[in-house]
């Protein structure tokens, strides 16, 4: 998958925030971050259950493609990847992102933007860190324009309230893009990129993630809860 580089100072950027994330990666103990067999980053029992699985679902017309499903060890690699800081999870993480997004082809790679907060609090972009793990060339086509109050707890419809008009996007115009992010659960935040490009010209067509979660009634509902609580803090 191809995608416009991105501007010098913007890559210089990147490699100093590359370099911080590589750096909180090894001051941590070492334990498997799917089941927390001592002494391995992930084991190989773990490592097993990370096969694509090419999930699809559809946000409107917008087609979404997501590696694995939330839960188990890909459901807890990402909550250590986001909220413990071991961000060399993203070297595993971002190929399986990178594998969901390559059926868009030769497209623009645009990551959901991490808020001011949550960048405060990590030090990394969350799905921008993810995609360059995975070889891809994400552009910063997106900034946010306002901070969404916090979503835990929220039904789908106050979600897409609560982030409407948060995001905004420049730059893109006639831009073939997919947009990329680790989880997605009501899509709302997945939504809202897409209303933000196709308002400043692009042409959206479909978004990757790392992991779905399971519709409510289809699947577990505490795995559901675990990633609305995570993308509340994107």
């Amino acid at each position: 998958m191809h995608s416009r580089r991105m501007p010098p100072s913007s890559h210089v950027r990147a490699v100093v925030v590359d370099a911080l994330a590589d750096a909180l990666g090894v001051v941590f103990p070492t334990w498997c971050a799917g089941c927390a067999e001592p002494d391995v980053s992930l084991c190989g029992a773990c490592r097993s259950e990370l096969a694509f699985r090419g999930l699809t679902r559809r946000l409107g017309r917008m087609p979404v493609t997501s590696a694995v499903a939330f839960e188990g060890p890909a459901a807890r690699m990402i909550r250590a990847f986001k909220e413990e800081g071991r961000t060399a999870l993203a070297r595993t993480l971002g190929p399986l992102l990178a594998s969901a997004a390559v059926g868009y082809g030769d497209a623009v790679v645009v990551p959901v933007p991490s808020s001011a907060s949550a960048m405060r609090r990590r030090g990394y972009p969350t799905a921008e860190l993810l995609a360059r793990r995975g070889g891809l060339q994400p552009v910063r086509l997106l900034s946010g324009t306002g901070a969404p109050a916090d979503q835990r707890g929220l039904g789908r419809t106050d979600r897409e309230r609560n982030v409407a008009g948060t995001l905004r996007a420049r730059g893109c115009a006639g831009a073939r893009v997919v947009i990329v992010d680790d989880v997605v659960t009501t899509g709302a935040t997945l939504r809202e990129a897409a209303r933000a490009l196709e308002a400043a010209g692009a042409c959206v067509i479909g978004a990757a993630t790392v992991a779905t979660t399971l519709r409510p009634g289809h699947g577990d509902g505490d795995a559901i809860r675990l990633a609305q609580r995570l993308a509340s803090r994107q």
